[in-house]
């Protein structure tokens, strides 16, 4: 029985044992001590044999630690996951650290399906991005999020592509406070003055606000500082901005260089650098800031103890000249598209009215406004020049239509106080007429886009019915249609009615491609026109060669009649002789000549049929008086 006994206690200790190995390390006991009971200690999993007052307590007491343990065990098993994390290695921008094989792969992995997540939980991001997160209501996260976020949390230097109103500021914001919070808790890093460790660089002073604004909000949460230089902008507040503790600064790329150069910031501590609509960057002039800029982060990079730096480029658009600039410029980053990149919005209804060169587009235009605006909504008015802006301003308020201008010769302060009458809820200027400068980086809650000219090219298309149907709401676009633009209208209609790419479609290609076809097909018609000339040269001179040849037989004949036997001579040739007998109602004198001017015209003839037959035959006429038996011997 004592055996019996004992055997139990050791099942039960061997099960504690085992249920004792899955907690921290810390917390396991050495074999050879758990293997001997003492009256001062008990174990969890079974029963002891004998309860004194003191094994009550220690079991009371072991209870009411086991919260805590579990505790311990999951900050513990939290620490170790954001340490493997830190290990990650960080892709480098500087050329030197990328190859040609590195970019062929990165755009192999962009053109994989991306995993859709239902939930921002699932990317990865940490609970006080998350708090973050829930205070936008945001709950679902788009195409672009599910590529970005984890892509950016990896280390990676990545290309964002996707459509305008995707949520691309939200897709590395995200990941980049996390980044900066990450490197606080494991390197002790800490703020510097006039040391940021990430800059935003936007093209427009209102793309940097929004996306400060959306800085701003993250750091309510997740305890970061940012602060916005932009071009417009007084120097002394935001030379005062840099003179404290700061972790990221947004703003256009002049200003940031002009800080740069007067001192106000420097280079030493950036390790993430983001390019928002970086199309716009290299595109509209901004490329030798861009260059400047970089040139120092590259030499710093290019150090054997120098971390390297992250780069995040974002963009709606991309075309191949962009690209190129872009894979020269940062060699071996990774392209990650969405589905809908240069696609149309599928939430966004298209229209194209076509006019002829008869009716008044402004008068189509306020046929087509006046409805959209009875109905409440916001609209934008895009036109191609700033004469044409201020002639649809001027006969919109002829017509008792309130409007609000956003061009050019608009100053940058006037241009932010339109924005924010056109963006008021009490509609007092619901309409805003503006040009292609509208098209990019404004996040605007519009209803009804109308371009008044419609653009040259199918990029500057996909930009202007971007700032409807933003995030998954819906919108609608309406075209005027002139006779000149009806060529690119055509296609892209055509393109959106397939949901096929409108990626590089201008007028002047596809008029040079119209010329193109025209010149090719009156190539391909003139060749024929040779190649038919040639085979008439060729049957002609084939004609004359057989005629030639006929005449000289003819010749050969008459001279055998001529002979003094009057016989014909045997030929070798197998064609078919034919033997006119002669008529016997002529008289001998007179028939000799008409026999000889008989067989002068049938010659003739024969030398012009002669192209018609393959086979010529030989017709050999009888002289009156003699008889076609002395011939034919």
């Amino acid at each position: 029985m004592g055996g019996t006994g004992r055997t139990l206690v050791g099942l039960s200790l061997s099960s504690n044992l085992f249920s004792l190995s899955l907690l921290s390390p810390s917390m396991r006991r050495p074999l050879y001590k758990l293997a001997i009971p003492t009256t001062t200690r008990v174990f969890l999993g079974f029963k002891p044999i004998s309860c004194s007052s003191s094994s009550t307590t220690a079991i009371e007491a072991d209870q009411a630690l086991q919260p805590m343990r579990h505790s311990i065990l999951l900050e513990k098993l939290r620490f170790r996951h954001l340490k493997d994390s830190a290990k990650s290695p960080q892709t480098r921008s500087p050329p030197l650290s990328t190859g040609g094989k590195e970019g062929e792969a990165g755009s192999m992995k962009s053109q994989k399906k991306p995993k859709m997540v239902s939930s921002f939980e699932e990317l990865g991001l940490s609970e006080e991005v998350m708090a973050a997160v829930r205070e936008t209501g945001i709950s679902v996260p788009t195409e672009i999020q599910c590529i970005g976020v984890p892509a950016v949390l990896e280390g990676r230097s990545v290309v964002l592509g996707s459509h305008t109103g995707s949520g691309k500021t939200l897709a590395y914001m995200l990941p980049l406070v996390q980044l900066l919070r990450r490197d606080e808790a494991l390197s002790g890093v800490l703020m510097k003055p006039r040391r940021p460790r990430a800059v935003v660089l936007c093209p427009t002073r209102e793309l940097s606000e929004q996306v400060f604004r959306v800085a701003k909000s993250i750091s309510h949460h997740a305890r970061f500082r940012s602060t916005m230089v932009s071009g417009g902008g007084r120097l002394r507040p935001q030379e005062d901005s840099l003179n404290i503790p700061i972790d990221m600064v947004v703003g256009t790329p002049g200003r940031v260089l002009q800080h740069i150069e007067e001192g106000n910031m420097v280079y030493g501590e950036i390790k993430y650098l983001v390019l928002d609509e970086a199309d716009t960057m290299f595109d509209r002039g901004f490329g030798p800031d861009i260059r400047k800029f970089l040139a120092p982060l590259k030499n710093r990079a290019s150090k054997s103890d120098d971390q390297g730096f992250q780069t995040v480029l974002v963009t709606a658009t991309m075309t191949k000249a962009v690209q190129n600039l872009i894979d020269e410029e940062f060699q071996g980053i990774v392209h990650l598209r969405t589905s809908t990149l240069h696609k149309k919005i599928a939430s966004a209804r298209h229209d194209f009215i076509k006019l002829s060169g008869s009716e008044n587009k402004l008068e189509a235009l306020l046929q087509v406004l006046e409805p959209s605006l009875a109905k409440g909504n916001k609209v934008m008015v895009f036109c191609n020049t700033l004469n044409s802006s201020r002639a649809v301003d001027h006969f919109l308020g002829e017509n008792q239509i309130f409007t609000v201008n956003y061009h050019g010769e608009v100053p940058a302060e006037q241009r932010v106080e339109n924005l924010k009458k056109f963006k008021t809820e009490d509609g007092d200027c619901p309409t805003l007429v503006c040009t292609d400068l509208a098209a990019r980086g404004l996040d605007l809650d519009v209803d009804h886009v109308i371009m008044f000219d419609f653009p040259l090219n199918s990029i500057d298309y996909l930009h202007r019915t971007g700032r409807t149907a933003r995030m998954g709401a819906k919108g609608k676009v309406t075209s005027l249609v002139a006779k000149k633009d009806l060529l690119l209208a055509t296609r892209i209609e055509e393109a959106i009615r397939k949901n096929e790419s409108l990626e590089a479609l201008t007028a002047d290609n596809l008029r040079r491609d119209v010329a193109r076809a025209k010149i090719s097909e009156l190539k391909a018609k003139n060749a024929n026109l040779v190649k038919v000339s040639k085979q008439k040269n060729k049957t002609k001179v084939e004609s004359m060669k057989s005629s030639s040849k006929a005449a000289s037989t003819q010749t050969s004949g008459r001279k055998t009649l001529g002979g003094k036997s009057g016989r014909v001579s045997p030929t070798k040739s197998k064609k078919t002789v034919k033997i006119l007998k002669p008529s016997k109602s002529s008289s001998a004198g007179g028939g000799s000549k008409r026999a000889l001017s008989g067989v002068m015209k049938h010659a003739d003839s024969k030398r012009s049929s002669s192209v018609k037959s393959s086979t010529s035959k030989l017709s050999v006429v009888g002289f009156r008086g003699r008889s076609s038996s002395s011939i034919k011997n």
